[in-house]
């Protein structure tokens, strides 16, 4: 990672630990979860939640990170 992508603890451990690929990763299934959803992006408990997301994505048990329903993956 070339910067911290948070400025806070969880920002530095992405930095610390996170690949690019792994970063970009991450900022594709979010476009997704805040398209398919419908999310406001000017609401703090969207951030919040996308934050959490992300650390669930980065670091957490794959079982526990939030699909959008209904959604179906593209086919190669």
């Amino acid at each position: 990672m070339p910067y911290k992508p948070f400025n806070d603890e969880l920002g530095a451990r992405i930095f610390e630990q996170i690949s690019q690929q792994a970063w970009m990763q991450w900022i594709e299934h979010s476009k997704k979860i805040v398209n398919e959803m419908r999310l406001d992006l000017t609401q703090k408990k969207t951030h919040d939640m996308l934050k959490e997301q992300c650390e669930v994505f980065l670091f957490g048990d794959a079982s526990s990170v939030l699909m959008p329903k209904d959604y179906v993956p593209e086919k190669a």
